[in-house]
């Protein structure tokens, strides 16, 4: 039974395990519309509520492919997009842009690509390190009040940051990445979402699948990003690899993957998770996660194998890291 969390102090009850959509539209190989949108219609059987996007996810590709899933059954879908990074068409160099009128822009261009009049959850994708949060929130705060936005959320950003956009206008949930392989969050973001009542989401939860303990450099395809993350290139994924006996042995006892159990260890924190994929076998193995009970010993065990630093290599190139921990 997957668990349910507020989104926030006053948003809706949902249940914690979602669906990251990026990876329909680019950044991890090849692409299938009809193959993704069946994806996206068991998820919605399964009980997966919040469907996550952005707008710069194949450059606006993304968000019509949900808009076609909405328009054929996916009632009740939380649809929680993005916006504030510029980027050309098949580029991974981007642009940091929260300006007031690009925000307005941005937020009527998701509304038209979604086929929607009010978008759920509207996140700051990355926040832009010259411009005051405070502005980007008033207007934020100004899309609420126009009913074009229900909540505000903030992705990738520090604790100091969350604190004065909060003191501006509530944010129902801060987005980051966080898993085993990345732990950062635990030290000041995650404490912070607690204090304020923020919900945390925690993207990649599976470390883009390095905690399966399957994966090897020759598997990603020409087009998969990860052939550039520090984490993944040449001896950096082997010494990787190599880390994941205590996940492993705790998986076998459990008779499920590795990945299960990372992704169980993730929803133990009391968070969201939204795990992406674009493969039927992977979505159904990710909804069987939501209802595994780690046991205290297992957590601890997990907790203590993979501390903060026990995977090397950045996450994300230089221009991936921009607007990170803003």
């Amino acid at each position: 039974m997957t668990p349910t969390l507020p989104l926030g102090a006053n948003g809706p009850l949902m249940p914690a395990l979602g669906l990251g959509c990026m990876g329909m539209s680019e950044f991890y190989g090849e692409t299938n519309d009809e193959q993704s949108l069946a994806v996206l219609a068991r998820a919605h059987e399964l009980g997966v509520r919040m469907f996550d996007t952005a707008d710069m996810y194949g450059n606006g590709h993304n968000e019509e492919l949900l808009a076609r899933f909405l328009k054929t059954g996916g009632r009740e879908a939380f649809i929680a997009t993005k916006f504030g990074i510029r980027k050309a068409p098949g580029e991974y160099a981007r642009t940091i842009d929260n300006s007031p009128d690009y925000i307005r822009e941005a937020c009527d261009a998701s509304l038209r690509r979604l086929g929607v009049e009010r978008i759920d959850l509207y996140y700051l994708h990355r926040a832009e390190a010259a411009r005051p949060i405070e502005e980007t929130m008033e207007t934020l705060a100004g899309l609420v009040q126009a009913d074009k936005i229900a909540h505000i959320g903030l992705s990738e950003v520090s604790a100091e940051t969350l604190r004065r956009a909060h003191a501006v206008h509530p944010v129902a949930a801060v987005q980051s990445e966080f898993s085993l392989t990345t732990r950062d969050m635990e030290v000041e973001v995650l404490p912070a979402c607690r204090e304020l009542g923020v919900a945390f989401v925690a993207y990649s939860p599976l470390g883009r699948g390095l905690l399966s303990g399957i994966m090897k450099s020759g598997d990603l395809a020409k087009n998969d990003f990860r052939r550039s993350a520090p984490r993944f290139a040449g001896d950096a994924l082997e010494a990787n690899l190599a880390r994941l006996d205590t996940l492993r042995a705790i998986a076998d006892q459990n008779e499920v993957t590795p990945s299960q159990i990372a992704l169980a260890w993730v929803l133990s924190k009391g968070v969201f998770a939204i795990p992406g994929t674009k493969r039927l076998s992977y979505l159904e193995q990710n909804t069987v996660s939501a209802g595994l009970h780690l046991s205290a010993n297992e957590i601890d065990q997990l907790d203590h194998a993979y501390v903060p630093g026990s995977f090397i290599g950045d996450r994300y190139t230089a221009e991936g890291m921009k607007g990170v921990d803003a």
